[in-house]
Formats: C-alpha cells, structure tokens, sequence
C-alpha cells in the first residue's frame, strides 16, 4: 500500500523558485510521485509513496517560511497513483484568476465534518459546490448548487451572474480538499457577502470521518490520481478516467460503441475530429508498445 497525502498551505514566499530543487531532490529521493505546485502565494498539491518518505517530505514542508501550521490528508492506493514526481512554478497553486483574493488575510467560516449536515439541513443556507461540473456528476452534497464550470477560472463570472439568488441566505461551500473553497469564500467576503462557511478538509475529510449511514454525499468523490474516484471510509470507487477527455466513466461505459481506449468515450466521442482522434491513436500505440518492452510510456494523450 502506498500513502497519498493531499495538501495545500496559503502562506507568503518570497522567492518560490528557490524552494523548488530541494522539495523534488527530496521527493526522487525518498520514492515519492506527485505533484506539487510552489507560487507565492503558497504551496498546493497530491503525492503518493511509501509512509516514510511521505512523512519526511511533510517534516520538510512545515519548515517552510508560514508552513508550520500545514495539514494534510492521507489516503492509501494499492498501487501508486503517479507516473513520475513534478514540482511546477505557478502564478496561483490554485487558478481563479482574482489577484486581489488573498486566503491568507480571512476566509469564510470553517466547519468540521461533524457539524456540516447540521449546516446545510437549515432552511436558510444554500450549499454551492464550487468543484468543476465533470467531478460534480459522479457524486455530492444532496441539494448543491452546480454552477456548471469548466474550470475554477469561471467561479467568478458564475458567481456574478447568480449572485442575486443568494440574498439574504447562508452560504456553505465545498470542495474536494478545501483549497477552492479558501480562495471562493475569500472573494465572497470580499464581495460583501458575511455569512460565508466552507467545509473544512473538504469532501475527502468528510468521507473519513463521516459515518456512511450518517452521510448526506451521494456517489463518489472525483481525484486528481491514478484512483480516480474514492467513496466513504476513502476507498478507491468504480471509476476509470476516458484518456481521451479526462473525465470519469464507469468501467460498464467501456463497453459502449462510442468507447476506444485512449481515443474517446461517450461523453467526448463527438468532441473531437479524426485528426484528433488519429493523434490519440498514435499515441496509444506507443502506450502499448512501451508496456510490451515493460518501459512507463510519459503519458495518455492530452485533449
């Protein structure tokens, strides 16, 4: 079994760049796969090996500048999750697109998973799940608002044009980690907006420590790993993920004509053209010649 430990840290780093060699010599060599993005405005992602490493990395993390108070959550996967480790420099470790958004200087109120149902039950609270709309369909809250996005980028506009059916009302939000829902509720604060709540750990926390038979999630909780979906308790779900478009399908949609491993799946198989679908062919391929030599081909093509 591996350890896969999510985590993300809104904190002030002067020169990113420079934190950035020694966190993948680290992970190379402690056996650790991922991803992990350094901005200045923190540090954000999803990494996989064995408890050891994975607890070396997190001792390394917290002695980061602002990063004593880092939490993480772990998982475990059967088989590692990762094709190799990336540590990536970016504008924001999570893009909304709001310079002015800062989670750092007030977000809005947390709430532990114990006390989250009590929250959305009440008849003046509106729950917005501000995930992208692929994750939304395989599982969440009973009763969430979707707004449909395509990518957390869209939030802002989404939020803009809905914002009047929110008057008046409580606002609790979720996302799979908590991450999204630091910057959502920040710019919700800073939209004047007071009664703002957010689900603290994210659906992965309320997974864990929420009793199945005490739960109000439905389905499953998409991430961003070689798992692709988990369900209560963190197990892995059913899901496998379309290489083509990326988004999560059952293994039973396989079997539909519209499905060609690596090329398309019924959700994407009118998206694309020939060309298109002619390069994802190639590209499979070369997955299975590599796996004949017994060699990891980079990766599923990439839309």
């Amino acid at each position: 079994m591996f350890t896969v430990a999510a985590l993300y840290h809104f904190t002030h780093f002067q020169k990113p760049a420079a934190l950035r060699g020694p966190l993948l010599e680290l992970c190379r060599r402690e056996g650790i796969m991922g991803s992990l993005l350094l901005a200045r405005e923190g540090i954000n992602g999803t990494v996989a090996g064995p408890q050891d490493g994975i607890r070396v990395l997190l001792a390394h993390i917290r002695t980061l500048p602002g990063c004593r108070n880092l939490e993480h959550k772990e998982s475990r996967a059967r088989e590692m999750p990762f094709g190799r480790i990336k540590v990536r420099l970016k504008r924001e470790i999570v893009t909304m697109g709001q310079p002015d958004v800062d989670p750092s200087a007030g977000t809005g109120h947390y709430v532990d998973p114990a006390e989250w149902n009590e929250l959305i039950r009440a008849e003046d609270v509106i729950v917005i799940d501000t995930r992208n709309d692929y994750e939304v369909s395989i599982g969440t809250f009973e009763g969430a608002v979707n707004p449909r996005t395509s990518s957390f980028r869209e939030f802002p506009q989404w939020w803009e044009a809905n914002r009047h059916r929110f008057h008046n009302k409580r606002i609790a939000m979720f996302c799979t980690g908590g991450i999204r829902c630091e910057k959502s509720t920040s710019f919700l604060l800073g939209q004047g907006f007071k009664d703002v709540y957010h689900l603290k750990g994210g659906i992965l926390k309320y997974l864990e420590d929420v009793p199945e038979e005490e739960s109000l999630w439905s389905g499953a909780c998409f991430v961003f790993d070689g798992r692709v979906s988990i369900e209560h308790g963190l197990r892995e779900g059913p899901h496998v993920l379309c290489h083509a478009c990326r988004r999560p399908i059952l293994p039973e949609d396989r079997k539909r004509p519209e499905y060609e491993e690596g090329v398309s799946c019924h959700l994407c198989h009118d998206s694309h053209d020939e060309s298109r679908k002619a390069r994802f062919r190639e590209r499979q391929k070369q997955i299975r010649l590599a796996r004949a030599r017994g060699m990891q081909h980079l990766g599923p093509p990439q839309g």
